[in-house]
């Protein structure tokens, strides 16, 4: 442990904690002599003004300050594990969208890897050893998000022309951006349209054109955005109108029950083994996709209409198959 990492240690010591820090415990976390933890308070007092005090009484340093203060190191200090995090967070920002904020990131990240290569430590290992796979990502125009990314952040309306999967057609929307959302791989965009008057949520790969407004967009409180969108179950919006109730198979439920599906999911382990999911919904489109992925194991106990639907999604695949 070099010098700097050292004075960097030692503030986090002491700022981390509400009562003085002894100097032996000092010494177990900087992994030095007594010797070298007094040059090091001294030389924080000498270059960075740290007011460093000694509390006889308690046995202890702690910065003197008055209620409310704070001190802090000049300049941007980094342990070694916040700047691979750093890093790592760099590289999944570029799995997840490639190309955003590359050029914003290219400088901070040269700088990282400087600082790294000057500790002998390197970078390659996290690309390397850390991959994230995209199975089911749609492409989206770098160009196009980055107009919505904008507006979302700097606060302005949108003018989108957007293709309607369902439909098939395209249509012209001014909208006020409120949150972005990257959900099974892939980007949505919660708005409210004023052309619907109401909540919506685009898929952001189907929006073909985006031009940024001059005027401010309309603000939607958090709560009324988390009552519309993330109290239902999946990307579907909406208050829930059903209850859906799934009995997994012993074997099964030893995925399952670690799994998280919704905020206000409950469930429960039964005697013979068995989980039981209970799940709020609106929509049943996604959540019946994924009661069909556990096939045989998984049943649906209610309600009655839902049970119906996955029975017929279960019927007409199977009699693609009668001819085998």
């Amino acid at each position: 442990m070099d010098r700097l990492q050292r004075i960097y240690k030692l503030h986090q010591a002491v700022s981390s904690r509400r009562h003085p820090i002894s100097c032996q415990t000092l010494q177990d976390e900087l992994e030095c002599s007594r010797a070298t933890v007094k040059r090091i308070i001294q030389e924080m007092r000498l270059y960075f003004n740290a007011p460093i005090e000694y509390d006889r009484q308690r046995n202890g340093y702690h910065y003197a300050l008055s209620d409310g203060k704070t001190f802090e190191l000049p300049g941007l200090w980094f342990s070694e594990t916040e700047l691979y995090a750093l890093l790592a967070t760099q590289q999944l920002l570029a799995h997840v969208q490639p190309g955003l904020l590359d050029t914003q990131l290219k400088p901070v990240k040269e700088r990282i890897e400087q600082i790294l290569a000057t500790r002998h430590l390197g970078s390659e290992e996290i690309s390397k050893r850390v991959h994230i796979l995209r199975m089911t990502g749609r492409n989206v125009a770098l160009e196009c998000f980055q107009t919505v990314a904008d507006a979302l952040l700097q606060r302005n309306s949108l003018n989108i022309s957007y293709h309607g999967r369902g439909n098939d057609e395209t249509s012209q929307r001014e909208i006020s951006p409120q949150r972005l959302i990257h959900y099974r791989d892939n980007w949505y965009l919660d708005a409210y349209c004023h052309t619907r008057n109401a909540l919506r949520s685009f898929a952001v790969e189907r929006i073909t054109a985006a031009k940024a407004l001059p005027q401010r967009c309309r603000d939607v409180p958090e709560k009324q955005l988390d009552a519309h969108y993330a109290s239902s179950y999946g990307i579907f919006a909406g208050k829930p109108k059903h209850t859906a109730v799934l009995h997994f198979t012993p074997k099964r439920a030893r995925w399952v029950a670690d799994e998280h599906w919704h905020p206000q999911q409950q469930s429960l382990m039964l005697a013979d083994g068995s989980y039981e999911l209970r799940i709020p919904y609106s929509d049943s489109r996604e959540l019946v996709m994924d009661i069909l992925k556990h096939g045989a194991d998984v049943e649906v106990i209610a309600p009655e209409r839902l049970r119906h639907e996955v029975l017929e999604h279960l019927r007409q695949a199977a009699e693609k198959y009668n001819d085998t």
